[in-house]
């Protein structure tokens, strides 16, 4: 039986943790409730591959769609409770529906209330109450890990989403599919010297690179003007 994940967060932690754990073959739910924190940001700057930086509604839209192409499916709610079941994890949300997880990622800076019943190293700033974890995005419960801000990483797009690449693949080792590290090789790069393609990776001839090169391109050409930035709730709009 597929493993299962549920990522509670629809910001650039969660999406990315979401996107590596299905595409190593986990079956993989991302509970976003609202906008993300970020889509109040004015325009994005300091992201690797863009140069004058990005939109950041952009960027959040991009990556879901990637995300969506992964696999990953997205359930609008917000996650009331999560509560250890005989087989892992039980996830509630505000809707009454509640779903089986055999691991839980949260990325849902700035609130984690729906994680109560787990005794949990939480570290307060101001405000703010973020969980301790470890180098690989472990809480002190199997199963359970935190990513992004949440983890106590550095309040930017990059970080939160490197922080939740490695989640989603701590998640991958925890789990039972083989190791996975998600390498496109030219044809012949493993095979021509009598090598087993490892697990997660794939040899394409010269003609599916290009044609997968033009997809890309494509797809960075379809990006359309987004919504401007969501103000911060506490501003009079008056």
């Amino acid at each position: 039986m597929t493993e299962r994940v549920a990522v509670v967060g629809g910001g650039p932690a969660g999406l990315t943790a979401a996107i590596y754990t299905a595409r190593a073959g986990l079956q993989t739910t991302v509970y976003d409730a609202g906008e993300p924190i970020l889509a109040r940001n004015a325009h994005l700057e300091n992201v690797p591959g863009f140069p004058a930086g990005v939109n950041a509604r952009t960027f959040l839209s991009a990556t879901r769609e990637q995300a969506e192409r992964a696999g990953v499916e997205f359930v609008d709610a917000r996650v009331d409770h999560v509560a250890r079941s005989d087989d892992g994890f039980d996830v509630q949300t505000d809707g009454g529906a509640a779903e089986d997880a055999d691991f839980v990622v949260a990325a849902s800076w700035p609130d984690s209330s729906y994680l109560a019943d787990f005794d949990l190293e939480r570290v307060q700033r101001g405000s703010k109450t973020m969980l301790a974890v470890d180098e690989f995005a472990r809480t002190g419960v199997d199963g359970l890990y935190a990513a992004g801000r949440l983890a106590r990483q550095y309040h930017q797009a990059v970080v939160a989403a490197g922080h939740g690449a490695t989640a989603g693949l701590t998640v991958v080792e925890d789990s039972d599919v083989p190791y996975y590290h998600d390498w496109v090789a030219p044809d012949g790069y493993f095979t021509g010297r009598g090598r087993d393609l490892p697990p997660g990776c794939e040899e394409v001839p010269e003609a599916e690179r290009r044609d997968r090169e033009r997809e890309s391109l494509e797809a960075l050409r379809d990006c359309s003007p987004a919504e401007p930035p969501t103000q911060h709730p506490r501003v009079d709009d008056e």
